[in-house]
């Protein structure tokens, strides 16, 4: 299984409306790097969903249900989107100021290439930000 991380700013696409939905797929990707960590992700792989610009902190766990294709949103075939869907809740979320502030999870996408919309996580940096979440 691998293991990634998805940013959505929450006024555009929050947790709570994921959850609503029950599914979606992932677009509005436009950045090469990003799309390739898309490419990557598997069903059933699970995937930290963290609020961007608003928050900045990791809300809840997804997982892959549908594997990369076209994204519908556009006729640029370079772009692909992936279907979520919502697994857990976390009790508390996880800022990024807790995230940086820990000395397990210093060399974490997240904190390394802030900028970056879909990134890969090592199991065990999965395995402390769901820690941190659920304690």
């Amino acid at each position: 299984m691998n293991y990634f991380l998805v940013k959505s700013e929450p006024f555009k696409y929050s947790w709570e409306q994921f959850n609503a939905d029950g599914q979606t797929f992932w677009d509005g990707v436009r950045n090469y790097q990003a799309r390739n960590n898309m490419k990557a992700m598997k069903e059933g792989d699970l995937v930290l969903f963290y609020h961007s610009n608003e928050g900045k902190e990791v809300v809840g766990i997804a997982k892959v249900v549908k594997e990369y294709y076209q994204d519908p949103t556009t006729d640029d075939t370079k772009w692909v989107v992936v279907d979520l869907a919502p697994v857990e809740t976390f009790k508390k979320p996880v800022t990024l100021e807790v995230i940086k502030a820990d000395d397990f999870l210093q060399n974490v996408a997240l904190v390394k290439q802030g900028r970056l919309s879909v990134m890969p996580l090592k199991p065990e940096e999965f395995d402390r930000i769901v820690e941190l979440g659920n304690s």
